[in-house]
């Protein structure tokens, strides 16, 4: 798995960071330790609509995207496709801005452990070069599900994100080594989320990216 410096963009506030994971991206069962703060409002899940009109405008119907969706809410009756979008792409932006300032605090509870393994050295290898990056984001122009599974105890949902912004890399005297900070480019990616059925832990991780076309 390869890290595209290139999808990094500007720090979000880390108050916005624990409370859209939890309000949105978390909204996959369970429930938060019983010493563990409430971060944002946490609303049942909806009574379940007929098993033909459960996907609708997310998958189609009978194919392996809702199939896997299926096997998803029998293991977890909260879980909601279109909150996770939302929170999906919330989550993108938590996770990037983080990566571009270096925060490895930030990183660790978001990323599955092989995940965070990349992003570090990734991390690491910019500072001991001296480098920094700066990115802005244009727009998120879409996040799309595209593949879903119930696999070993855990359910995983990738993610295609297509999304425009600026990126550059500076070294230690501030002159652009990599990218531009004006030129506005198309990354389009895929990214996979996971969290294990059953778990305390609201919040799902990324256990993979690849870039995407």
């Amino acid at each position: 798995m390869s890290i595209d410096p290139f999808t990094v963009f500007f720090a979000a506030l880390a108050i916005f960071v624990g409370w859209r994971l939890w309000a949105t991206l978390g909204t996959g069962g369970g429930a938060p330790p019983a010493s563990a703060p409430v971060r944002g409002p946490f609303a049942p899940p909806p009574a379940s609509p007929p098993a033909a009109e459960r996907w609708r405008g997310i998958a189609e119907p009978g194919g392996p995207l809702a199939g896997g969706l299926d096997a998803i809410a029998a293991g977890d009756p909260g879980f909601d496709a279109r909150g996770f979008l939302g929170g999906a792409r919330a989550a993108y932006e938590m996770i990037t801005a983080a990566f571009a300032a270096g925060d490895l605090d930030a990183l660790r509870p978001l990323l599955g452990p092989e995940t965070f393994a990349d992003f570090s050295h990734a991390i690491e290898t910019r500072k001991a070069a001296g480098r920094k990056m700066t990115t802005t984001l244009v727009s998120i122009d879409a996040a799309d599900l595209v593949e879903a599974a119930a696999q070993d105890g855990a359910a995983r949902v990738a993610v295609k994100f297509r999304s425009k912004m600026t990126s550059a890399t500076m070294d230690a005297a501030g002159a652009v080594v990599e990218g531009s900070a004006d030129e506005i480019a198309q990354h389009i990616e895929v990214w996979t989320f996971a969290r294990p059925f059953g778990a305390r832990d609201p919040n799902w991780r990324l256990v993979a990216t690849q870039a995407a076309h």
